[in-house]
């Protein structure tokens, strides 16, 4: 195992987060924005902490969790496995998804991996021999509860020849200033056994952060420099009233002549006798934009005959094969519907047996981030005048582009606005919103948003 003293830090580690690769406290909290290379630090960090302990035959654990289990494989599950390739130890270890692991051969030591659906899992799964654990994107998670309940359980287990357990949690601080983690890490700030570290993308001195990369944060702070400062400076800019800019919701008169239509996408927020059903049919072409084509909208509100599951069905499926049928070779991805929706989807199913996936709902404000982050990149599009399918309740975008343009956050009565740690949006004529932020939830890694 000599490939492991090969790893030069100062190759590899800013000199910013000195403080955090030599930390001896017990709890060290790395919030900045995106391309601060925080969690590439912390997976380098674990590795270094783990690897003296195989060298000396003893098999040593590690804990890493993020809130959402499905996101695992594309950040920390990777993450780690580049991190023990800086250190020459890749031919050492087996890595296995399900369960997510990573075991090295010789002393069992392993990498465990999990996501908060299996926290009650955890406490009665003795991992013993742990070393450290990390909560990778914690702003994520409900509250520091979270963080408390599991963290004394992985106390019970620390390995006889560590002198604690060290705790890392990584994140992007949330736009609302009062959130439950912002004001936590602040509070930990001076505490004796805290490290509170913060970074951003102007904190590289070793080149990571490539001219590709340094064009596409100037592109995002020209287009919406609240939101830049939010993503890639790390700062509590607030959520203000508005939840959008509109200005980044860009017209097209007609499909562009040099960029086609390279995958299809239907999202749906459905209601019945009181609220009204939205479809949004969007495109992503091969130029990598986005692309609203054209829309399914049914209020009942008024109507004496309300339409029934049914009924919708087969609008549904008429409207998806009227625009799908204009694209050829553009395959529709996928089909999104709230999570909530139970009659509609079965009914579909039913009557054309074909699946919509429900949405992994998140809170309302990360929900409404997905959306941010295509917006910011520039790179949405409506059609002023959709794709023709002649259906009733169909070819208009006016009532999406209405809506949002009324989207607002509600307004707390309080001392401080906006001061709940899970802010809601005005629940009127939102549900094209809603759609759109399930489409760009549930086909974040298709379209290229943040996971």
């Amino acid at each position: 195992m000599s490939e492991v003293t090969n790893f030069d830090i100062e190759k590899e580690v800013n000199p910013h987060f000195g403080s955090v690769w030599y930390s001896d406290k017990p709890y060290n909290i790395l919030k900045g924005g995106r391309n601060s290379f925080k969690s590439s630090v912390i997976a380098l960090k674990l590795v270094h902490l783990l690897i003296p302990y195989i060298l000396k035959g003893k098999k040593a654990n590690i804990v890493i969790l993020r809130r959402t289990g499905t996101t695992i494989r594309d950040s920390v599950f990777n993450k780690l496995q580049w991190a023990f390739s800086k250190f020459g130890f890749s031919r050492y270890l087996k890595m296995t998804v399900a369960p997510f692991k990573i075991t090295e051969n010789y002393t069992g030591s392993t990498v465990y991996f999990y996501g908060l659906d299996q926290f009650q899992k955890l406490k009665s799964n003795d991992i013993d021999d742990i070393i450290a654990v990390w909560y990778e994107e914690a702003a994520e998670f409900e509250s520091q509860e979270d963080f408390d309940q599991t963290n004394v359980t992985f106390m019970r287990q620390k390995h006889e020849l560590a002198p604690f357990v060290q705790f890392f949690w990584s994140y992007n601080p949330p736009r609302n200033p009062y959130s439950w983690i912002n004001e936590w890490a602040d509070q930990m700030r001076g505490e004796e056994d805290y490290l509170v570290h913060e970074s951003s993308y102007l904190d590289d001195r070793l080149g990571f952060v490539t001219p590709q990369m340094l064009k596409d944060i100037e592109r995002i702070k020209r287009n919406d420099y609240d939101y830049y400062r939010y993503l890639y400076l790390g700062e509590p800019v607030g959520l203000g009233t508005n939840v959008y800019n509109m200005n980044l919701f860009k017209p097209l008169s007609k499909l562009p002549s040099d960029d086609r239509v390279i995958a299809l996408f239907y999202s749906a927020d459905t209601g019945h006798s009181v609220s009204a059903t939205s479809v949004g049919c969007y495109g992503l072409t091969a130029k990598r934009k986005v692309i609203r084509l054209n829309g399914y909208y049914y209020s009942p509100a008024g109507q004496v005959n309300k339409k029934a599951p049914s009924e919708l069905s087969k609008d549904i499926y008429e409207f998806i094969k009227a625009t799908a049928s204009q694209f050829k070779g553009a395959r529709i991805r996928k089909r999104t519907i709230d999570s909530a929706e139970g009659a509609l989807r079965n009914q579909y199913y039913k009557d054309h047996g074909q699946h919509w996936m429900p949405v992994n709902k998140l809170k309302k404000v990360n929900m409404v981030d997905y959306v941010h982050d295509l917006l910011a990149q520039g790179r949405f599009y409506y059609l002023e005048n959709p794709i023709p399918t002649r259906l009733e309740h169909c070819d208009s975008n006016d009532i999406f582009i209405e809506e949002h343009k009324k989207y607002r956050w509600e307004e707390k009565k309080k001392k401080k606005p906006l001061d709940s740690d899970n802010p809601q949006v005005v629940k009127e004529d939102d549900h094209t919103c809603d759609e759109f932020q399930y489409f760009c939830v549930d086909n974040a890694r298709d379209l290229k948003l943040k996971l």
